[in-house]
């Protein structure tokens, strides 16, 4: 078996530096134009600068071109695509078509990886795409152990699953804030609608918060649990998953260095030392996640091990 990736997403600059440290494989980073949901807004200059420090490290560095493109944002692509070229990042994900047009006009030539969001849930999609040049899928979170399973056993590109961090549950590509809940004659309270990373719609009959992030790509509400699956990954390393992935939005600065840190060592106990040292230590590095964990949010191991209700 091939040691999984341990992909994480950077705040900034000297965020990266720390996670290096802490153990981490590989880096999504990019602009809130081009890509979705991202931990940090990072201009092209610190693109450069990130990806220099990445690689002087031996480490990988992927930047976000997965959001929904509009025809005015298409010429600005193309010249975004052209700067990460020139800089040599090592891979681009997408989700819109557009962007393997626009690599393909320009002999853009850096691997592309897969990654849609909801709608990567079998393994022909993956292949599909993989035809059409990507090299990896990045799954949908909505899928079950078994579905990720099945989807590894049958894709010819590398397969990324999330572990750790929130998962979106809606977005919108206006500003809509409090308006999501309207429909359903709910009237939600937002609090600290002015602090981007302070906001939240209060679900009084469920006690649930759920976080709220806007940016430039519209409105994106997330689940009140964060995944957490440290204790569970025996069967996603025994299936050879490629990548293992933790979502960092709206996460502090520490805790996301710290919870790096512990999937770090998760990973190498079990490569390193084999499975009974990581059945050894998985308990007791849940337990360091939970003592850290905001009260707000609560850990659960997503749909892993539920299934999808639409």
């Amino acid at each position: 078996m091939t040691k999984p990736e341990l992909l994480v997403t950077p705040q900034s600059v000297e965020h990266v530096k720390a996670l290096i440290e802490a153990g981490a494989d590989a880096f999504v980073i990019g602009e809130q134009q081009f890509g979705l949901r991202l931990a940090g807004d990072f201009t092209v200059d610190e693109v450069r600068e990130a990806t220099a420090l990445i690689h002087a490290a031996g480490k990988k560095v992927y930047v976000a071109v997965n959001a929904i493109f509009h025809n005015d944002r298409l010429d600005a692509l193309d010249v975004y695509l052209q700067h990460m070229q020139q800089i040599g990042v090592d891979a681009l994900l997408f989700g819109d078509p557009a962007v393997v047009v626009a690599v393909r006009e320009l002999g853009i030539t850096i691997p592309l990886h897969w990654s849609p969001e909801t709608i990567a849930t079998n393994w022909f999609q993956a292949n599909y795409w993989g035809e059409r040049g990507a090299t990896r899928a990045v799954l949908a979170r909505e899928l079950s152990l078994d579905e990720v399973i099945e989807c590894k056993e049958n894709a010819k590109v590398e397969i990324e699953v999330q572990v750790h961090g929130m998962t979106c549950m809606f977005q919108s590509k206006r500003s809509l804030l409090g308006n999501y809940f309207l429909f359903r004659d709910e009237v939600m309270e937002v609090e600290n609608r002015k602090q981007n990373r302070n906001m939240f719609l209060h679900d009084k009959e469920r006690k649930n918060k759920y976080p709220i992030y806007e940016d430039v790509n519209g409105t994106h509400i997330f689940s009140p649990n964060d995944i957490c699956i440290i204790d569970e990954l025996g069967e996603l390393f025994e299936a050879g998953i490629d990548s293992l992935k933790f979502d960092a939005v709206l996460q502090d600065f520490d805790y996301t260095v710290k919870v790096t840190n512990l999937y770090r060592q998760a990973i190498d106990a079990y490569f390193d030392e084999g499975e009974d040292a990581y059945e050894d230590i998985k308990d007791d590095l849940l337990a360091q996640i939970e003592a850290i964990q905001p009260a707000l949010r609560p850990l659960d191991t997503g749909f892993i091990f539920k299934e999808t209700v639409y």
